[in-house]
């Protein structure tokens, strides 16, 4: 009687969940227990691995628990081979085998951390699933396989199970989230584009751009695995990908080239105004009409850069003309795009379209970085591994194992110890529960159901927590930390003293990793923003010493776009300045790198612009700041700029439009000229009334500086 009153004074006490978590904690659940029931019947020796790794590889889109589920499959079956076949020849030799599971682990790590995408879990898993097996099995290295064949079974089981559960019973598509992502995005970018037209600021919509590119990049690696039609979107996603991203140097060029014309000629000029009022109408339009309607709208552009005089202000429209034409290519292409996959969602075939052809990674990877953290995981093992060896305590190999798994999983982070201290604070939190199933509950279980009676309170409750974003850091090392000690303990035969000898070795192979960590490899957010400019930098340097191909050259911006999402959160985190870190336009390093593009690629056309002085001028200012040293662009490249400017004005035509590759070249040198020195006065320009086109130069010559 007095119950209802009690939760009526206090409903917040009361955990109330969503539907789709208790969808989402039923169904691990249901996975879980069919994993430990499988593995029952098969006769494995730890059914509760099964267990386990159902929950870990759990995940409310069923596209994401069947990607990580082969992914996790992958790396288990090569780290138990790698175990297999390390154990028994280093058998006699404990420091040589501790080195070299460490030396796996660290290498594994390594590999998985030039990996940004979900793909990077198998190389993970490789790493410390030999640390799993090949630790236990040092007392008894003869029964490696056989250990080695049971976790392959006891884990393929569990996600088999998963995989089952998630994609059967209410699979929850990628879909909704994908294609949501992938419209906000096209929407940011349209929103972009329409403050262009409407000469707004809209700040808040570029700064989104960037982080939305990379989270779409990195969730679409799952598209191919999911259970709709999605999956046969697959390419049409990636393609539209790269040219939302195409989009975003050229909408701050637009706008960059906006302002100087605006500056130039005191305002917008009305054919401008005229132009960007039917660029803004155009890209409401639906596809079908879009298309029709863009040859007349490319006529516009066209005569925006037509020449009647030579003059800065001419420059500047030219400029503007070419950029604009670009844009509103790609905004096109993307508009295709995004009705081809609604053609895909519905099971129709999907109509062929050539794709822009890109080489290197899209993500921006720092190898010393993941190199570090494939030492500190090496140490760490090392550490718990000596201890280990000269006390001779039994668990110790628990400890180097739980050192290899928390080195891993937190790898990614700048400063990984925080969230390691977190998951150790959970994990202790778990141990009453786990020592109750262990030493009372588990001994008791009969049957399957009985087990399902037993684990049900505690597991579903706790996997709706891990359903919710705000709880799931707490409650996911409390799941896990339950099931890893089931799973660790042979249930049927365990007693109090193995249970904290046990508890023991997890906790302090926690606590050596998280102390090597502190002192190896953590990092500030300022550090790490630093890092990453300089990688920028370092990037742009290349690019002007070295012609790159088109296709590396788009790469390069799709990782410049990925270092800016990268960059947002650690300059937020350390203040919102950091020394070093342009913070008051972050798209100008991207600006530069789509020019830089540009010039390598139309430098044999226009061999007469003597271009080779400007880019090694500009890599040699790149590389100061790369070595620390912050001053402003020398006045010398100024100099080469308009002195590259008068040369191609003098031998391009005065009464028909300029060529292609012309319009290219003037609108990366003007985009230089307004990044590098953004408050220069106007190039002065000696106009000589002769044209010869480009294709009488020789391609190999370059006339002097």
């Amino acid at each position: 009687m007095k119950l209802p009153a009690l939760l009526r004074l206090a409903p917040s006490a009361v955990p109330r969940f969503s539907q789709a978590e208790w969808i989402f904690s039923i169904k691990a659940f249901a996975a879980a227990m069919l994993a430990v029931f499988l593995a029952n019947w098969a006769g494995q020796p730890r059914p509760f691995w099964a267990m386990m790794t159902a929950y870990i590889v759990a995940h409310p889109l069923a596209g994401a628990v069947r990607s990580k589920a082969v992914y996790r499959f992958v790396g288990t079956l090569v780290g138990s081979t790698a175990a297999v076949l390390l154990v028994p020849r280093f058998a006699n030799a404990p420091e040589l085998l501790s080195l070299a599971l460490a030396l796996w682990v660290g290498t594994c790590l390594c590999l998985s951390l030039r990996d940004r995408t979900p793909r990077a879990y198998a190389f993970m898993l490789a790493g410390y699933t030999a640390a799993l097996i090949g630790f236990p099995s040092v007392d008894t290295p003869l029964n490696v396989f056989d250990s080695g064949v049971a976790r392959v079974e006891e884990i393929g089981l569990g996600i088999l199970s998963a995989t089952l559960v998630h994609s059967l019973v209410l699979p929850n598509g990628l879909a909704a989230t994908v294609l949501g992502l992938l419209d906000r995005t096209l929407g940011d970018t349209r929103a972009w584009l329409m403050d262009l037209t409407t000469r707004r600021d809209g700040g808040a919509d570029r700064r989104r751009v960037a982080g939305d590119i990379t989270q779409l990049r990195v969730l679409s690696t799952h598209i191919p695995f999911d259970t709709s039609h999605l999956r046969w979107t697959a390419d049409a996603v990636h393609d539209m990908q790269d040219r939302v991203a195409a989009l975003t140097p050229q909408l701050s060029a637009v706008e960059d080239r906006l302002q100087a014309l605006e500056k130039a000629e005191n305002g917008i000029a009305p054919d401008v105004a005229a132009l960007l009022a039917n660029v803004a109408t155009w890209i409401q339009l639906p596809p079908v009409q879009a298309q029709a309607q863009w040859p007349a709208l490319q006529a516009g552009v066209e005569a925006l850069s037509f020449p009647d005089r030579s003059d800065w202000r001419h420059l500047l429209r030219v400029a503007l003309a070419e950029r604009l034409d670009q844009l509103l290519r790609g905004w096109l292409q993307c508009v295709h795009l995004r009705a081809d996959i609604d053609q895909g969602l519905s099971g129709a075939p999907m109509p062929s379209r050539p794709r822009p052809e890109l080489t290197g990674p899209r993500l921006h990877i720092d190898l010393g970085m993941a190199m570090l953290s494939g030492a500190a995981a090496l140490v760490a093992i090392l550490v718990c591994c000596t201890f280990w060896i000269l006390t001779g305590w039994p668990m110790g190999s628990v400890a180097a194992m739980m050192a290899a798994i928390f080195c891993c999983f937190f790898a990614g982070m700048d400063d990984p110890v925080p969230a390691i201290n977190g998951f150790l604070k959970w994990t202790i939190l778990s141990m009453p529960v786990s020592a109750v199933y262990v030493l009372v509950l588990l001994p008791l279980v009969q049957d399957i159901w009985t087990l399902i009676l037993v684990c049900a309170p505690v597991f579903l409750i706790a996997g709706c927590y891990v359903a919710r974003p705000a709880t799931m850091g707490a409650a996911l090392p409390f799941v896990l930390g339950v099931a890893g000690t089931l799973a660790m303990h042979d249930t049927s035969q365990a007693d109090l003293t193995a249970f904290l000898n046990s508890m023991l070795g997890q906790l302090g192979g926690v606590f050596v990793a998280a102390r090597v960590t502190r002192l190896m490899r953590s990092v500030g957010a300022d550090w790490s923003a630093r890092r990453i400019q300089r990688a920028t930098w370092r990037e742009l340097d290349e690019l002007a010493r070295q012609p790159r191909s088109v296709a590396r050259g788009q790469a390069y911006l799709l990782r410049m776009l990925d270092r800016i999402s990268l960059l947002a959160p650690r300059v937020a985190q350390a203040g919102g300045s950091v020394r070093g870190v342009p913070t008051d336009d972050a798209l100008r390093d991207l600006r530069i790198g789509a020019d830089l593009v540009t010039l390598q690629g139309q430098r044999d056309q226009w061999p007469s612009l003597a271009l080779k002085p400007l880019l090694n001028g500009l890599a040699d200012w790149l590389s100061q700041r790369i070595a620390g040293v912050f001053e402003p662009p020398p006045d010398a490249l100024l100099t080469h700029i308009d002195d590259a400017l008068r040369r191609l004005v003098v031998v391009c035509p005065t009464d028909a439009p300029w060529p292609e590759s012309a319009r290219a070249s003037l609108s990366a040198l003007l985009g230089l000229r307004r990044n590098l020195f953004p408050t220069a006065t106007p190039a002065r320009l000696t106009v000589e009334p002769q044209c010869e086109p480009p294709i009488d130069f020789n391609p190999l010559e370059e006339a002097p500086a």
